[in-house]
């Protein structure tokens, strides 16, 4: 009789602490995102849209938005960081 008490319970504990995982870095990835493509508009209003760092870029940001729309966030936040990184290449001339 415990068992069916208990293994719910313990179904429902775990399916919780999983979604729980899922949001810790939800607005740390919104945040890179936002930060990414107001970077990378500015670039392309200075002229630096043709380079191969702007291309990288804008690869890297779309990939960050994919991953954050299936809840991979800590890789949205490393490919948007990427992302800027490229941009400020791009905007150097590189």
């Amino acid at each position: 009789m415990k068992t069916w008490i208990v293994l719910p319970v313990l179904v429902l504990g775990l399916a919780l602490g999983g979604c729980a995982g899922k949001v810790q870095n939800r607005d740390g990835c919104a945040y890179s995102l936002n930060a990414a493509w107001k970077e990378l508009d500015l670039a392309k209003a200075e002229g630096f849209a043709g380079t191969v760092s702007y291309s990288k870029a804008l690869s890297l940001i779309t990939a960050a938005k994919t991953q954050q729309q299936f809840e991979a966030y800590e890789g949205c936040i490393q490919k948007a960081e990427r992302a800027r990184y490229y941009i400020r290449e791009s905007r150097a001339g590189r």
